[in-house]
This record gives structure tokens, C-alpha cells and sequence, in this order.
């Protein structure tokens, strides 16, 4: 619990420094008084928190305070941590296995928002539980998608099914579920092309995709993940809200939130559309994709210890 509780609060340093520069050590040892409440309002509002949780969070140690004048920085902070585990209450995401293997977990987004080293550090961690994977490298409109998945795929010594650039994405899925069948392998990672939401056509082409791993299993793809870069904040809800009503997302993974101090942002968009998180980027390494944990969460983001 200690390395995992570490990588959330290493990963979310950014965002408990901007908090905690504006509140300039409110989550110390002294009492909180009205101007420090002011300044945690700003600085939840800075970190993307958004009206409804900030205003929660400061409801509650408005209350404690006007109950006990002493109310220290402390007991704010876990105040404000209970209230985050209280709105993110069921948002938890499990990985679930299909009733028959390959279980397919097909991962969707934006350009640059991480699909790529997603696939591969989620094909890695699945490999430390002991499971089999298979990559498919869907992103056949960049040929650098292609490379980097290989690269990941050679250096984390995972299985890969690839095309070269411009190929049918479609028939790569086709190619990549028979090879995991046949090696009865658990499961199958794909990675798809970075698209924008408004483009038709890209949208499309996942259609295709899902009616193609249809074909094999009518329940393909078992988990619909749609990959968000944690540092858009706000911004990545309407995103969250297309993608879901063209594909009927499962569940989210929100990246990057190691170089951003607007890592609230993930609250947000368990409010307005109630996807589970089920991991989150914290760094570069494969071992920084981790479960998403609501206790290590808020405890990170306002600076408590495990």
C-alpha cells in the first residue's frame, strides 16, 4: 500500500504544490481562519476541481470551523479528503475478464493523450499479474504509432500484431483477436488511431473496428476505454461526452497527471458522466500506469501521509 500511496502522491506532486502554495501551509499545524478558506477556494478552483466539489469541500470545513475556532490545517486537509472519497464513491473501475478468452480492452482518444504507451504499460502490468496479452497496433494513420508500439512492445517483451502504415486498421483488430485466440493468450490490448471527436470519418473507421471484433465475439470489446490526457482539465469532459455517446465508453485512464497541477480535473468528469477510472498515468515508466484508488487519491491531493 506504502509504493502504491507514494506514486499517487509523486504523481499528483504538482497539483498538491499549487494547492498548497496558495494556501500558503493551511494544511500545517495552525489554525485556518477566513482568509485561508479564500485562498483554498482559488487554489481548488485552480487545480480544476470544479463549483460543485470546491464548494462541498469548503462547506464542510466551514462547519467544522464554526464549531471549533481552533480547527487546525490538519484536520482541514482530511476533511477535504473525506468529502473527495465521498463524491468519488463507486468510481473505481475492476478489470473484469470476459467469459471467454481474449478479453478485448480497446483504447480510444485524441491524439497525444497517451493511447499508445497506455497499451503498452497496461500490456505490462497485466503481465506482472500473470496474465498473456496481445497487442494490436490499430493506429495504422501514423506510421510513428506503429513504431513506438513495437518498441514498447520489444522492450516490455510483449506479443504484437502489426501492419504497415495506411493499412486497413480494421482487418489489423481481425488479424490481432485470431492470433490472441489461437495462442490462448487473456487478452488483447488495441490501440487505436488518435482522432478528434468532430472528425466523422475517424469515428467511423472505430465503428468498423468494433464490428469487425464483433464478428469473433458479439460482446468485443469486452472494456471501451477512453484515454484522456489528465492536464486538459475541464476541457477533457466534452471530449469525454462525444466519445461516450459515439462508442458507449466503459471506462476511462486519465494520463499525465505527473506535469500538471490541474489534476481535479478527474472529478469532474466522474460527476458528469459516472465512467470509472481505472488507471492513472504518473510518470514515464511502465510501472507508473496504476488502479485507480480513491483513498490514495484524495489523500494525495491534499498532502496527507498513508
Amino acid at each position: 500500500m506504502f509504493g502504491l500511496f507514494k506514486k499517487f502522491k509523486d504523481g499528483l506532486a504538482k497539483t498538491v504544490a499549487a494547492i498548497s502554495a496558495k494556501t500558503r501551509g493551511l494544511f500545517g499545524g495552525r489554525k485556518i481562519d477566513a482568509s485561508s478558506l479564500e485562498t483554498l477556494e482559488e487554489a481548488l478552483y485552480g487545480a480544476d476541481f470544479g463549483v460543485q466539489t470546491t464548494e462541498e469541500i469548503l462547506e464542510e470545513i466551514k462547519n467544522a470551523y464554526r464549531k471549533d475556532k481552533d480547527l487546525r490545517g490538519q484536520q482541514a486537509a482530511e476533511i477535504g479528503a473525506a468529502v473527495l472519497k465521498r463524491v468519488l464513491d463507486g468510481s473505481e473501475g475492476v478489470l473484469t475478464p470476459a467469459d471467454a478468452a481474449p478479453t478485448v480492452i480497446c483504447l480510444i482518444g485524441v491524439n497525444g493523450s497517451g493511447k499508445t504507451t497506455t497499451a503498452a504499460k497496461l500490456g505490462w502490468d497485466l503481465k506482472q499479474d500473470g496474465k498473456t496479452t496481445v497487442l494490436a497496433a490499430c493506429d495504422t494513420f501514423r506510421a510513428a504509432a506503429v513504431e513506438q508500439l513495437k518498441s514498447w512492445a520489444t522492450r516490455l517483451d510483449l506479443e504484437i500484431v502489426a501492419a504497415h502504415t495506411g493499412a486497413d486498421s480494421a482487418a489489423v483488430a481481425f488479424d490481432a483477436w485470431q492470433a490472441a485466440k489461437a495462442r490462448g493468450r487473456d487478452y488483447l490490448i488495441v490501440d487505436t488511431a488518435g482522432r478528434l471527436h468532430t472528425k466523422q470519418n475517424l469515428m467511423d473507421e472505430l465503428a468498423k473496428i468494433r464490428r469487425v471484433l464483433q464478428k469473433h465475439d458479439p460482446a468485443a470489446p469486452h472494456h471501451r476505454w477512453l484515454v484522456i490526457d489528465g492536464s486538459l482539465g475541464t476541457n477533457s469532459i466534452e471530449q469525454a461526452r462525444v466519445f461516450h455517446q459515439a462508442f458507449g465508453l466503459t471506462g476511462l485512464v486519465v494520463t499525465k497527471l505527473d506535469g500538471t497541477s490541474r489534476g481535479g480535473a478527474i472529478v469532474g468528469i466522474w460527476r458528469e458522466l459516472k465512467l470509472p477510472i481505472y488507471f492513472l498515468g504518473l510518470g514515464e515508466q511502465p510501472e507508473d500506469l496504476q488502479p485507480f484508488s480513491i483513498e490514495s487519491y484524495a489523500k494525495a491531493v491534499f498532502g496527507l501521509d498513508a
